[in-house]
């Protein structure tokens, strides 16, 4: 496999510096990209890259993932980010962990193929560096005119915002391409990736260790476009944060419904980026959706794929009956099978009421139960005649008779009651 073949008609690369492709078919070569370590957790934000790492090793290279220990730390221009605190290094042990757990899932770091992936963390080489032998070993290869004609520093520069840029922010582009020496000259790396706003940091490595090391070293450099959404918005942003691939910020169900709601043409675009799937059963995928766009055959592909990579298959099938529940046609026992996080995140947004536990202990007729207890129907006899329609759900099941008594053992996870009233309209009784 031609690994920037691969990345071109995926529409992943944006800029490469020249022999990059030379230099990959001459030889088993190792690349590396920079993942900052401030959370425990990867977001989909970071899954570009971690997807370019997964196609060099799929292309027979090595990949290797530098954890932004030390660089994590003080914030970085091109982001345009605040300064960030300084994480104490238990913390940051526990999040190159998790991460390394995540990032299991994309590469493979434990076989005994000369293409394994490493993990590193530049903390190691930075924590025990002066400060002085640092500007003398490092600084005095760079001028400020150079490091100052980065577009990141300008745009910052210029900006007519009173934060400006500190030292420490300014500095960042020495530390990454310090990194890039460090790797280039310790694990023989020869090309550094990473998203098209990383382009000025990345060159300055190469610059630096062609002035270090002398003109004739040959360092690489590849970035691919920032992922955007079609409408300009910012992509893996919603409306309650990141998504992310720990369940325990983002469940399954959220994470497969993300990627199922995409619009059609971003769903095009991911389907490239973000899946292994060959160029062949794109175009297959794509014809299903031209020939019926109405059954969104790439959204539901796309998400199948990256939930199953991220998840797993039964967290991808327990996705799908979720998402049955509010959309299809599912069965009372699969809403019985639901945990209580999947629940709230399927009814997330319908009507809730709360009502006392001892009222169910005690038993109550459904219809005071729903129009007296919690203002589901405006009155009895509106009750009355939908329920002899057969237009009332209890838990899925048609309500027989609108005085049917319900009781505790009715409620989902010992807590929650789902009514539904003719075919859309939900509503979550909570008892307490």
């Amino acid at each position: 496999m031609n690994f920037v073949e691969e990345l071109r008609w995926r529409g992943m690369i944006q800029d490469m510096m020249p022999g990059t492709e030379e230099q990959l078919q001459k030889e088993m070569t190792s690349a590396y990209v920079g993942i900052d370590p401030t959370a425990d957790s990867l977001h989909i934000g970071h899954l570009v890259s971690v997807m370019m790492l997964k196609h060099f090793q799929r292309a027979g290279h090595r990949p290797i993932a530098l954890i932004g220990g030390a660089t994590g730390m003080i914030g970085d221009p091109s982001m345009k980010s605040a300064e960030r605190n300084l994480l104490d290094e238990a913390t940051l042990r526990h999040n190159q962990e998790s991460i390394k757990k995540q990032l299991a899932k994309f590469l493979d770091f434990d076989s005994d193929a000369p293409n394994a992936a490493k993990l590193v963390n530049n903390y190691d080489w930075m924590k025990d560096y002066t400060f002085l032998n640092f500007i003398r070993d490092i600084g005095k290869h760079l001028t400020v005119n150079y490091m100052m004609a980065k577009d990141s520093v300008k745009k910052r520069l210029n900006s007519e915002s009173s934060v400006g840029l500190s030292f420490t922010e300014f500095s960042y582009q020495l530390l990454q391409g310090y990194d890039y020496l460090y790797l280039y000259q310790h694990e023989g790396c020869r090309l550094q990736m990473g998203g098209s706003d990383q382009w000025g940091n990345i060159t300055t490595g190469t610059e630096l260790i062609r002035r270090k090391l002398g003109s004739e070293t040959e360092a690489f450099a590849l970035v691919c476009p920032l992922i955007t959404k079609a409408d300009g918005g910012k992509f893996g942003k919603t409306e309650s944060g990141n998504i992310w691939l720990d369940r325990r910020y983002t469940s399954p169900y959220k994470f497969y419904q993300f990627w199922l709601n995409v619009s059609d043409a971003d769903a095009a675009k991911y389907i490239r980026i973000f899946t292994a799937l060959d160029q062949e059963e794109i175009a297959s995928i794509e014809a299903e959706q031209a020939e019926a766009p109405h059954l969104r055959a790439i959204q539901k592909r796309l998400a199948k794929e990256i939930t199953i990579m991220v998840h797993s298959e039964e967290d991808y099938n327990a996705a799908v009956e979720a998402s049955n529940i509010l959309f299809g046609n599912a069965t009372a026992d699969t809403l019985k099978k639901l945990d209580e996080e999947t629940l709230l995140a399927v009814f997330e947004g319908v009507p809730q009421f709360e009502v006392n536990k001892e009222v169910l202990a005690a038993g109550v007729k459904a219809v005071d139960l729903f129009v007296d207890n919690s203002a589901i129907f405006p009155s009895k006899g509106e009750m009355r005649k939908l329920v002899q329609s057969g237009g009332v759900s209890l838990n899925k099941e048609k309500l027989e008779t609108f005085d049917q008594v319900i009781n505790t053992d009715s409620l989902l996870n010992g807590k929650y009651l789902l009514v539904q009233r003719g075919k859309k309209n939900y509503y979550l009784v909570i008892a307490r």
